[in-house]
């Protein structure tokens, strides 16, 4: 069996991954809040655990891998949407799950196995604050409940941080209910145009942190293999879930691998919408940049290293592809490259996975190019509508037109010249009397064109 080696946020080192059970691999990843069109950030975490996904069912088996990234459906950001619009708030998360399934769909994400909407829980997370505060790690106070943070002695452990020294550097919500300035809240109340839920501290919704420790122990249990986010997520939100689910559920640890992806920059600069680089997995679609492309860009870059975003990767990527899709078409699937297997199982090394298909291509390894690509969500039938039928036009009428000039002048050179040069780059030239038809081969290679006339 491959052995997969993962970098661990709370060891701060690589380390080999040994599940709890091999039968059942499990791995909860924090999805989006359901307000508005996913950005191109949000995109990373999900092809980058998406990735993660694809080698654990590849090591493991698909029936043994259970993955779960959740909804979170409940947040003042959709309340305050629904103001600003005057729509429900079940219409506002209805569609933009909608649209969040279908723009990740078409990056080549699987779904995973469960995508449980945080409203579909509420029950479970006044279970787990009512126990946290009977074991005296959580306090009621002015309809409020909060977790009281010097009462779990690991908080900090996993971003590094210390309690007194956060207090200090940090922006901490400073409010008369609460013991300590570090308390985080677990239950606020609501106002009548909010939405809210009775409980025992009276009608309100839950706070940030604790959809995710009352989702994740009731699909995976109290304790499960990984769990995986974005790097803006280790602080406070992954904290704050391994404090309240270790406590209430009296467990060492939430998770045994922690895992964090690095942040997006457009351009090399952050994106913003004040610098005009903002922008989302839809704008880019609409714009015909297609998700298969999205998704090399992003592979093309290690989950831990910042990722770059630029015009240059995009029109490089897509050239690529396009080069790739002409060299496999009419080929049978091959095996999967050990070298590449290799490189995702060191840590998701997908940069190194995407060198691995650049020397197959460049060997002519064609069945094994997409079989490995396919791995890794690439070159899939179902993702390359975009590539299909690729424009031969132009090239076709080049020689049509050469060749009605030799008929006359009978002189052949030049429709000599543009066959060996079509032939050479890996098209079947088909000629007759109606006009000319160039088909890609399996070592079509669309750059050896570029420049020709």
């Amino acid at each position: 069996m491959t052995e997969i080696k993962l970098y661990n946020t709370k060891s701060r080192k690589k380390e080999a991954f040994e599940p709890i059970r091999a039968e059942d691999v499990r791995m909860y990843v924090c999805g989006p809040t359901v307000y508005d069109r996913a950005h191109i950030g949000n995109a990373r975490p999900v092809i980058v655990f998406d990735m993660l996904y694809r080698l654990l069912r590849h090591v493991y088996g698909a029936e043994h891998v259970t993955y779960v990234r959740n909804f979170t459906d409940v947040d003042d950001k959709i309340n305050a949407k629904a103001a600003d619009t005057g729509r429900t708030i079940g219409e506002i998360t209805e569609e933009t799950i909608g649209w969040y399934l279908e723009d990740m769909a078409a990056v080549g994400a699987l779904e995973p196995n469960a995508m449980p909407r945080a409203t579909g829980y509420i029950a479970e997370m006044i279970a787990m604050i009512e126990a946290l505060i009977e074991k005296g790690h959580a306090y009621a106070a002015e309809g409020h409940a909060l977790f009281r943070v010097r009462s779990y002695e690991n908080y900090g452990a996993l971003s590094g941080r210390d309690v007194d020294d956060m207090i200090a550097g940090a922006r901490v919500e400073v409010a008369p209910y609460k013991e300590d300035p570090m308390d985080f809240v677990l239950w606020k109340p609501s106002s009548e145009d909010q939405p809210g839920w009775d409980s025992p501290w009276g009608r309100g919704r839950p706070g940030w942190h604790i959809e995710c420790s009352a989702m994740a122990k009731a699909l995976l249990g109290d304790t499960f293999d990984i769990h995986g986010g974005g790097l803006d997520l280790q602080f406070p939100h992954h904290e704050d879930e391994i404090a309240q689910s270790c406590c209430a559920n009296d467990t060492s640890e939430m998770a045994k691998v922690w895992m964090h992806n690095e942040m997006l920059q457009v351009e090399g600069k952050k994106m913003s919408k004040s610098l005009g680089n903002f922008f989302t997995v839809r704008d880019l679609l609409a714009q015909g940049v297609p998700g298969e492309v999205i998704r090399f860009v992003f592979l093309s870059t290690h989950y831990r290293k910042p990722m770059d975003w630029t015009e240059k990767k995009r029109e490089e990527a897509e050239a690529t592809l396009r080069k790739w899709r002409g060299m496999i078409q009419g080929v049978e699937t091959g095996d999967v490259s050990n070298a590449l297997l290799a490189s995702l199982a060191d840590d998701l090394n997908t940069a190194g996975a995407i060198a691995e298909l650049h020397r197959l291509a460049t060997a002519g390894e064609v069945g094994a190019l997409k079989a490995s690509a396919e791995m890794i969500g690439l070159l899939n039938d179902d993702m390359g509508a975009w590539a299909k039928g690729q424009d031969m036009s132009a090239y076709e009428a080049m020689l049509f037109e050469a060749r009605q000039t030799a008929m006359q002048t009978k002189d052949f050179s030049d429709v000599d010249r543009l066959k060996a040069a079509f032939v050479e780059a890996g098209l079947e030239v088909r000629m007759s009397k109606e006009g000319v038809e160039l088909v890609p081969s399996a070592g079509f290679d669309l750059s050896k064109l570029e420049g020709l006339t």
